[in-house]
């Protein structure tokens, strides 16, 4: 029998996605939206009625509104409030948000700064009101570049309270162990420490601008090369 040649097996494979690609627009859009002015993202819960898409994300969610959240200033589990970091909860959403404040050091965390995002952590995971956890940083030109240097001397990274210790890796186990999903807002730089922070996240967001990179491997920092591999 003849073999097929490269292009035929090219065409084959375009017709069969575009039959996959019309079955589900079929599914998501009403019949009579010509299949050349379909969207390429899927109706959002706000569409129309005659959307099946909108009709099934009502019918498990409810009437969901499409204004962006009113979020409130939050403290931890002791009534604390936050130095390194902003802390707040969405009203009536069920939302977290933690944000790396120190957007004029590229938002590096220095020891007060895991301590602090560790408190607000724990604080979500026992919130029963919590079912998701935003974690981000403060502008638009990094989310987190990893441990502050200015900081770091021979002794390790040493900030007011003299802790010399940064416990990166404890708030690390915590947000993989955390029992709700933690979604990672990227914009900018999110290097280094910063870099392992967004991955062990559940999903990771990022905006047009974000820079993703693992300094590790230039040192010869272990953990750092795993985790490039």
């Amino acid at each position: 029998a003849p073999r097929a040649t490269p292009a035929c097996l090219s065409a084959l494979s375009m017709d069969a996605a575009e039959r996959r690609l019309a079955r589900v627009t079929a599914h998501l859009l009403p019949s009579s939206l010509p299949l050349a002015s379909a969207p390429l993202l899927a109706p959002s819960p706000a569409a129309g009625s005659s959307s099946p898409a909108g009709d099934s994300y009502r019918r498990v969610h409810g009437d969901v509104s499409s204004e962006p959240p009113e979020w409130r200033a939050a403290t931890d589990e002791d009534g604390k409030g936050f130095v390194d970091i902003i802390y707040e909860k969405s009203v009536g959403e069920g939302i977290a948000k933690i944000t790396i404040n120190r957007p004029d050091r590229r938002n590096a965390f220095r020891p007060l700064t895991v301590k602090e995002l560790m408190r607000a952590f724990s604080d979500a995971r026992d919130d029963s009101s919590i079912g998701v956890v935003i974690l981000t940083g403060n502008g638009s030109k990094a989310f987190c570049s990893g441990g502050d240097q200015a900081l770091r001397d021979s002794d390790g990274y040493v900030d007011f309270d003299s802790f010399g210790r940064l416990n990166v890796l404890d708030l690390q186990v915590q947000i993989r162990r955390l029992p709700k999903p933690v979604i990672a807002m990227v914009a900018g730089y999110a290097v280094g420490g910063g870099h392992v922070l967004h991955m062990v996240c559940d999903l990771t967001i990022a905006a047009d601008n974000a820079i993703f990179g693992q300094t590790g491997p230039k040192v010869f920092l272990w953990p750092s090369l795993l985790l490039a591999s």
